[in-house]
């Protein structure tokens, strides 16, 4: 059994702790950080050079199989830039790993969230001072994964036989970032949580980035994406559930 990660250092990654499966394989998961919807967009900064560099690392692993972390969200195809020439950025990587010189696969996952997500801490603070939020539009569904089911899924991913193919996870049930959120919130304390009035749009882009707005706004489709990674199932298909461990695994840290 051998296991080697590009990115171990980000939050995903220490998720991989203690992780093991059969076989020789790599995982390249440089990038996810900016995978979710729990930052003001910050986290897409210097991508394209992270992102590129993050594959030729990967693509130098000496491994049987290659699994390389992509985004779901390019399956909605966004139309405006920034968020379109990051799209192509995710597009062009997932080329490069699959024409690489070894037995590779994408899988690409659905916005992440889970316990080490500080962004989510942030939020669960801001949320306490009654601070409001940019939520996006009502109707714009998107699909979530927990962290703990990413890992999952890569891992079930790493199979000769996936060599080639993209594949898919998330928890299969989309829901607008606007009620993931107010769920969150009323988990936390806040019963009646305040969302930034979307008219506020050009003042809220001196806080909130616009990668941020347009993810947020960007609707996937309403069934989820296919295909599935083969042999795998989420854990937490109703994210309101995962939200319930994320809260679980705080409150038996003692460091919270």
């Amino acid at each position: 059994m051998s296991l080697s990660i590009t990115g171990a250092r980000s939050e995903l990654g220490r998720c991989f702790s203690g992780k093991t499966a059969p076989g020789k394989f790599h995982i390249n998961i440089v990038g996810q950080q900016a995978n979710t919807l729990l930052h003001d967009g910050h986290a897409w900064r210097d991508f394209e050079r992270t992102a590129r560099a993050g594959v030729r690392r990967a693509l130098q692993a000496d491994a049987d199989i290659l699994v390389h972390a992509s985004f779901a969200f390019v399956l909605a195809e966004p139309k405006k830039d920034p968020l379109r020439s990051l799209a192509e950025v995710i597009l062009e990587c997932e080329r490069l790993v699959l024409a690489g010189p070894r037995p590779a696969c994408v899988v690409r996952l659905g916005y992440l969230y889970g316990p080490e997500s500080r962004d989510l801490r942030l939020y669960r603070k801001a949320f306490r001072l009654g601070r409001p939020y940019w939520a996006g539009p009502r109707k714009a569904l998107q699909y979530h994964l927990h962290q703990n089911d990413a890992v999952g899924a890569l891992l079930a991913a790493a199979k000769r036989r996936n060599a080639g193919k993209i594949l898919y996870a998330t928890d299969g049930h989309p829901v607008p970032f606007m009620q993931f959120m107010d769920d969150f919130a009323r988990k936390v304390g806040r019963r009646f949580p305040l969302h930034a009035p979307l008219v506020s749009a050009p003042v809220m882009r001196m806080i909130v980035r616009e990668e941020h707005m347009q993810q947020a706004a960007l609707a996937m489709p309403p069934r989820a994406p296919l295909p599935r990674v083969p042999g795998w199932q989420p854990v937490y298909a109703d994210y309101r559930h995962g939200l319930d461990q994320v809260i679980d695994a705080w409150n038996a840290d003692v460091s919270e």
